[in-house]
């Protein structure tokens, strides 16, 4: 009876996908009105009684394989878009146009046939029309589908308009408690710090870089009394900078006025300025629809910068324009014409910053030493930032604010990086991350995500990586953010920005006060401490944080699904312990005498069976990357309580990621998540090595300039190429 009724339905699913495959003219007015219906739900706008179709579904496509982007009637892209949502537009399109049957049992099919899909092909080529090979809809359990809200109707209004009421006061209470729970741990360190002061001893002895801090300071005030001298005495209120000069040399005192200065503003460009350098500003339109900004660092003697229409967003379109042909140097002539161009350089922030992270420590800021060193170096940021925008979306629609760490790395990413290639005119270049920059980069060229863009870094320059969780996440007030639910935290902290109230004092407070306070909340939150750092500059360091943020992107990294939970960025809690194991029997395994190799062979596997693990696992079997990733070099902070960098560098030592190349790594010992590029001593610990590792990397060094410093620096050789 079994055998008979499995036989049966055997032919009645073949009857059914036959008949689907066929042309039916009966069901073409179903299907049509299924993709109207289709159309309205994915639209900018809800449809309208004139008959407009401004703003109206027409397509899906997919820049990356797991992130498709909406096409209107008009040209304009949406994002946020669920995977099976789109799929079925473009399924019920092609019926419409083509007179196939109903989209049922075709979308159907095709979401059943997607797990076998993804399984024979890793490296996102498939032989068929990606439009039509529908992968699952919750594509990793790390990265579950995010919210679809739909054009805006009265009742998706009032649902916003709740969640927005709601938000503002629970969210301040949040950040309330914050705010007094960071002041009432600052009470004990205040009352030592006094009652040094009254016995006579120095509070900041314990500081390692005290006399150092306190000789700039005095050169600062200097500089600034002689500003004010020369103006009140009717002195000329600008001198020109000098010219490009070795990172470490001194210019002159007097050279500009922003130097004696030295005002606490949310200005990148008014820092460069005060080191004889500038900045441009760029805009770019991901293939999502978003408008972010790119900070091009120049010098001024040796670039003029671009008119403002050519520093306008070209389009979603990325790594298809041709390059521009390299610009001919200020005033021109023959030798400039002989001068070799500066390798390019991308520089990408980390979690609530911005790219001005980079630029607050006057000559020792990272992006200006790499500037000075002989590199063209450019800031991105990711989307939204301090002024959010969209090509068609507005600050109020929640579609605007639905994106998570993947969005950002599969798209913000590689705009930015095309528009760097574009404006060069080279075919790779390097790339600097900190902290979420890294787990963006991380997610960007795992091979189920964008692992092309690999092919157009030269080298990934990780500093404090960010793909384990550290202890921090233990912590009461992230415990309490993976314990409510998604809708809770919805609730909580709504469904647009991430507790915008913040953005609301960073324009209202004086800059000093901001500044004060914004150490001691990020302190509080992520205990680091300023040590290290040039303290009388730590108000500058907080101009640029926080920037506005999604809230679904704050749910991914502290909510109970995602990252706080698995404590990883790209691995569940059971497959990176599970490979934990693994790597332990390898270790084992390789210090064992190869003489006793198949007794050797024997134990592995018992082993493997007490543990746990499945039977013929190889090294590499649960690799994140595949051939296209570039070369990584790694700082790791040695006292980072936010991440766990430590555990990266083992995975790669430890032979889990074969197709990565580790050209360098360094663990520093007593540095903080934050000291990777705020620390006094950064210039010799970190920043020389990532100017020589760029150079090292670099493929064009026969036609580059050669950076200060780096004339000593051999290249590296891929281990699978032979020098000629």
């Amino acid at each position: 009876m079994s055998r008979t009724k499995q036989s049966q339905q055997e032919a009645q699913v073949q009857t059914e996908t036959t008949s689907a495959s066929q042309p039916s003219t009966s069901l073409l007015p179903q299907t049509a009105l299924d993709f109207a219906r289709q159309a309205e739900k994915l639209s900018l706008h809800a449809p309208a009684n004139d008959g407009q179709t401004d703003g109206l579904a027409v397509e899906a496509l997919f820049p990356a394989r797991y992130d498709p982007v909406v096409v209107t009637s008009d040209g304009a892209r949406l994002p946020a878009v669920p995977l099976d949502e789109a799929h079925k537009l473009n399924i019920l399109r092609e019926q419409v146009a083509e007179g196939e049957d109903s989209a049922k049992v075709v979308v159907e099919g095709n979401l059943a046939k997607s797990a076998s899909a993804e399984q024979k092909d890793d490296h996102g080529s498939s032989k068929g029309n990606l439009r039509t090979s529908i992968p699952p809809t919750h594509t990793n359990p790390l990265f579950p589908p995010l919210p679809l809200y739909g054009p805006p109707t009265l009742l998706r209004q009032v649902q916003c308009g709740l969640f927005r009421l709601s938000s503002f006061f629970l969210s301040l209470a949040f950040l309330q408690v914050i705010v007094l729970g960071s002041l009432f741990t600052s009470i004990g360190p205040f009352c030592q710090r006094m009652w040094k002061q009254v016995i006579g001893q120095d509070p900041d002895a314990h500081r390692p870089f005290i006399e150092e801090e306190r000789r700039r300071e005095q050169l600062r005030r200097g500089q600034a009394q002689r500003l004010r001298r020369r103006r009140s005495s009717g002195g000329s209120s600008s001198r020109p900078a000098e010219g490009l000069q070795p990172p470490g040399s001194s210019d002159d005192d007097d050279e500009n006025d922003d130097i004696g200065a030295d005002k606490i503003v949310c200005d990148v460009g008014y820092y460069a300025r005060r080191v004889g350098l500038d900045v441009e500003e760029f805009q770019i339109e991901t293939e999502d629809g978003f408008i972010i900004d790119l900070w091009h660092v120049y010098d001024p003697k040796e670039y003029s910068p671009l008119p403002a229409e050519e520093r306008r967003h070209l389009g979603p379109e990325v790594f298809t324009r041709p390059a521009k042909r390299a610009k001919p140097s200020k005033g021109g002539g023959d030798s400039w014409q002989q001068q070799k161009p500066k390798f390019p350089v991308l520089l990408i922030h980390g979690l609530l910053q911005s790219a001005g992270a980079y630029c607050v420590n006057d000559e020792d800021s990272l992006a200006f030493y790499l500037c000075k060193s002989g590199y063209d170096v450019w800031l991105g940021n990711n989307r939204c930032g301090f002024n959010p925008q969209h090509t068609v979306l507005k600050y109020s629609d929640p579609r605007m604010w639905c994106w998570n760490i993947r969005q950002m790395g599969v798209f913000d990413l590689p705009a930015l990086t095309s528009r760097v290639l574009y404006e060069t005119g080279f075919d790779k270049i390097g790339l600097i991350c900190h902290s979420q920059g890294t787990t963006q980069t991380l997610v960007a060229l795992a091979k189920e995500q964008r692992p092309e863009l690999g092919q157009r870094l030269t080298v990934f320059c990780a500093l404090a990586p960010a793909a384990y969780a550290g202890p921090l996440i233990g912590k009461m007030y992230f415990k309490f953010m993976r314990v409510i639910t998604p809708a809770m935290f919805r609730l909580l902290f709504g469904i647009h920005a991430f507790i915008p109230i913040m953005m609301t004092s960073h324009r209202m407070l004086p800059p000093k006060i901001y500044g004060w306070l914004g150490y001691k909340v990020f302190s509080f939150l992520f205990d680091w401490t300023d040590t290290r750092w040039d303290r009388a500059l730590r108000n500058r360091m907080f101009q640029f944080a926080p920037v506005y943020v999604s809230a679904e992107s704050m749910r991914w990294w502290l909510g109970r699904e995602c990252f706080a939970n698995h404590k990883c960025i790209l691995a569940t809690k059971e497959e990176w312990r599970a490979e934990e194991r693994e790597m332990e029997n390898w270790s084992e395994s390789d210090e064992e005498d190869s003489d006793d190799k198949e007794e050797e062979q024997v134990v592995e596997m018992t082993e493997k069976k007490e543990n746990g693990v499945k039977e013929g696992k190889q090294k590499g079997s649960r690799a994140w990357y595949n051939h296209q990733a570039p070369p990584f070099a790694l700082w790791v902070c040695g006292n980072d309580r936010l991440v766990d960098g430590e555990k990266l560098l083992r995975r790669f030592e430890k032979g889990s990621e074969p197709h990565v190349d580790v050209v360098h790594s360094t663990v520093l010992e007593g540095y903080e998540h934050l000291d990777v590029i705020w620390a006094m001593d950064a210039v010799e610990k970190v920043f020389k090595d990532v100017r020589d590792v760029l150079w090292k990397t670099c493929h064009v060094r026969d036609q580059c300039r050669v950076p200060f410093g780096c004339e000593d620096v051999d290249e590296w050789v891929h281990p699978g190429r032979t020098e000629t």
